[in-house]
């Protein structure tokens, strides 16, 4: 609606007093806004909402419930592209108006004084909710959910949410909290979900999609929902494994009941992260649906053990101000680790602590280390030093006062909001003692404490061996056999590793022996440590790194079938066959690899090229998740196999919602719009475009 409709409404009721304190704030509320928090609490919202799949939108009916905690004439809801139905008002006196992308409710609000709205919106959001062919999913953090719910983009509100979703009757969904109910018409069903407590609204979704599950149960007999893919079956255990091993180990380790009636994992179509800890129901990309060998080196169990620990810290205690956002990530981070530390075992601990430390102290030492309490901090900054600042402060305080505070701040400020010393006090109360020491060196300094990060490593004996074959780098192979054969011996991956990264660059005639025992060692880690770090392939060692293809491990293969092709190219063939069945990981790296090596090799099955290439080139398609069309467009503008439908998959995925993958797909975009021939396909195809993309390729044709 435009001002000046409501400049002529007003007119009509100047000398009603509601209007006038309306007349009075409109000058001033398009641009000012006072703490949304110190003047309403929004206490539910119950809402009824249909996405729709083919016009990319939804059509909902909302209704909240709020108290006034300070007089006032107006309060709003976020509401970005929300489009105002019609509004049923329980009060007479509220007025709403939709402007500068909030819902605004105007009335002389009196102090504790609980009110009731209602409306019908539709939403086409530009954020927040995405839709695809199969699925439908929401991402509310650094989106806001408001942006297909009118809510609060404030995490200090925290709201009861009761919400209906119509969807396809041939569809499934999981949302927040407890499933009531599901009404099954023609066409469509109706799943109803209801919270059994408050949360922040930017912990609000659902999912939508073709999706199958199995429930087990802790120990604590907390019902767990575990959905993959309908068709993804045969990878659930791999996805999964552990998962009731981490329920259980969390919510030991922590000291704290689970704080919501179930949990739900479901991993979606190009999600744009690891993963979301919505409350109860966690969404992860489907990047870590693996199979056997794929698990080896990439699986599900940090990301699993880092959104379930969200659960507590984040979603049941939340941050006031992004300041404290250590009390979520950190803590995440930390816990999540404990959980590798169970399953992997202590060494493992200890190695990821080293690596992150080794990070920090980089980033430190080139004066840009971060304080924990910054607002501006990075990933790194609240994720690793996170975790660390709790190593640290576990070692000082020792367990049992760290895991009694731990337990008393869960349970003081459950379903709060609360700030860095509300933490630190709860653990000076249970230590009899000042954390100013501590909190000025890990909380408020941006420096890296390595000095006691080094005390902290040496208490390990896994560690104290790395450091001393770390310290034998600079000298002869000669000199350092003993050693060598001891960790070789150890069956420790890291050690192992280490050796055969000292091997690199010295005389084959000195390493022989190491790399035929570090071949042996039948080690999936020290094994791809030599694929990794061998690119010249001595003949004496030929079969050895042969054996490779066959590693259960799809990096080791992928790396080791690239070596073997370039260092013997006679027998590029025989190495083709023998991979031409392996795929990969979710992003097919190993096919398209072997796509590629196949199409360059030129006496290699000259009847299938056009097989081959066209097989390439439909993998930069939106049938196919990000990860594989990022690497798709890679190797066909490495092989220049442009043509109409990868230029029209280019500008696709130019306009990708993973900023990160559209950022790539811009770049080679206008790498192409730099050449004459490809820019005349491009500007001709530009008329078969739908209206989004011709209007995008027109800015980026204005642009080159």
């Amino acid at each position: 609606m435009k001002i000046n409709f409501w400049i002529e409404s007003i007119a009509t009721f100047v000398y009603n007093k509601v209007f006038l304190s309306l007349l009075i704030f409109i000058i001033g509320f398009f641009t000012s806004y006072s703490q949304q928090t110190e003047k309403v609490d929004f206490i539910n919202i119950n809402a009824t909402v249909q996405p729709i799949f083919t016009e990319k939108k939804v059509k909902a009916t909302a209704t909240y419930t709020f108290k006034i905690l300070k007089n006032c004439d107006s309060i709003y809801l976020d509401a970005p592209n929300i489009i105002l139905l019609s509004t049923k008002n329980f009060n007479s006196e509220i007025k709403v108006i939709s402007k500068n992308k909030k819902i605004w409710l105007f009335a002389d609000f009196k102090l504790n004084k609980t009110y009731k709205i209602s409306f019908s919106y539709e939403a086409i959001p530009k954020k927040a909710l995405y839709f695809f062919k199969n699925q439908i999913w929401t991402q509310g953090q650094g989106k806001y959910t408001s942006n297909w719910l009118p809510s609060i983009n404030d995490m200090n509100d925290k709201i009861w949410f009761h919400i209906s979703y119509i969807i396809p009757s041939e569809k499934k969904m999981v949302a927040n909290g407890v499933l009531k109910s599901i009404t099954k018409k023609e066409k469509f069903s109706i799943w109803e979900y209801k919270m059994t407590n408050p949360i922040s609204s930017y912990l609000v979704a659902f999912a939508v999609g073709d999706f199958s599950k199995k429930i087990i149960k802790s120990s604590s007999k907390i019902p767990i929902e575990l959905y993959y893919p309908t068709n993804d079956s045969l990878y659930f255990e791999t996805t999964y494994r552990y998962s009731e091993k981490i329920f259980n180990f969390l919510e030991n380790e922590i000291g704290f009941k689970y704080p919501w009636a179930n949990y739900k994992q479901v991993p979606l179509h190009d999600f744009m992260y690891a993963g979301m800890e919505n409350t109860s129901a966690t969404f992860f990309s489907d990047d870590f649906i693996v199979d056997s060998i794929g698990f080896n080196d990439r699986n599900y169990i940090n990301v699993n053990a880092h959104e379930l620990a969200h659960q507590w810290f984040g979603n049941l205690v939340t941050e006031q101000s992004s300041s404290d956002h250590w009390l979520h990530e950190g803590f995440a981070s930390y816990f999540a680790l404990l959980a590798e530390k169970e399953i992997f075992g202590e060494d493992y601990y200890y190695w990821e602590l080293y690596q992150s430390a080794e990070q920090l102290r980089s980033l430190s030492e080139e004066g840009k280390g971060e304080a924990l309490n910054d607002p501006q901090g990075s990933s790194i900054t609240f994720y690793e030093k996170g975790a660390w600042a709790l190593h640290i402060l576990r070692e000082k305080v020792g367990d049992k006062v760290f895991k009694k505070g731990i337990k008393n701040y869960l349970f003081k400020y459950q379903f709060q909001n609360v700030k860095i010393k509300d933490f630190l006090i709860e653990i000076e109360l249970v230590y009899r003692m000042n954390l100013n020491d501590y909190e000025n060196d890990w909380i408020s300094q941006t420096e890296f404490q390595y000095e006691q990060v080094y005390i902290s490593l040496m208490k390990s004996k896994f560690m104290r061996d790395y450091f001393n074959l770390l310290s034998l780098r600079p000298l002869s192979i000669s000199s350092k056999i003993i050693d060598f054969e001891k960790a070789l011996n150890s069956s420790n991956d890291f050690l192992g590793q280490e050796v055969v990264y000292q091997l690199q660059n010295e005389p084959i005639s000195k390493t022989l022996p190491f790399y035929k025992k570090a071949f042996q060692t039948n080690n999936i880690k020290i094994r791809q440590a030599i694929a990794l770090s061998m690119d010249k392939i001595p003949t004496e060692l030929k079969t050895d790194y042969e054996s490779l293809l066959n590693d259960k491990s799809y990096i080791t293969q992928e790396i080791a079938f690239g070596n073997l092709c370039a260092n013997f190219y006679t027998e590029r063939p025989k190495y083709l066959n023998k991979i031409d069945k392996v795929i990969g990981f979710r992003d097919n790296n190993v096919r398209q690899f072997w796509l590629f090596m196949a199409i360059i090799t030129k006496k290699y099955k000259p009847e299938k090229k056009d097989l081959y290439i066209n097989e390439l080139k439909q993998y930069s398609s939106s049938n196919y998740g990000y990860a594989v069309r990022k690497k798709a467009f890679e190797f066909i503008d490495y092989l220049n196999l442009w043509d109409h439908e990868t230029i029209y998959n280019l500008i696709n995925a130019s306009q990708h919602h993973y900023w990160k993958f559209r950022a790539s797909s811009r770049k080679i975009l206008n790498k192409l719009l730099t050449n004459e021939t490809f820019k005349k396909q491009i500007i001709l195809l530009r008329n078969t475009l739908d209206d989004k993309s011709q209007n995008f390729l027109s800015k980026v044709l204005e642009e080159n």
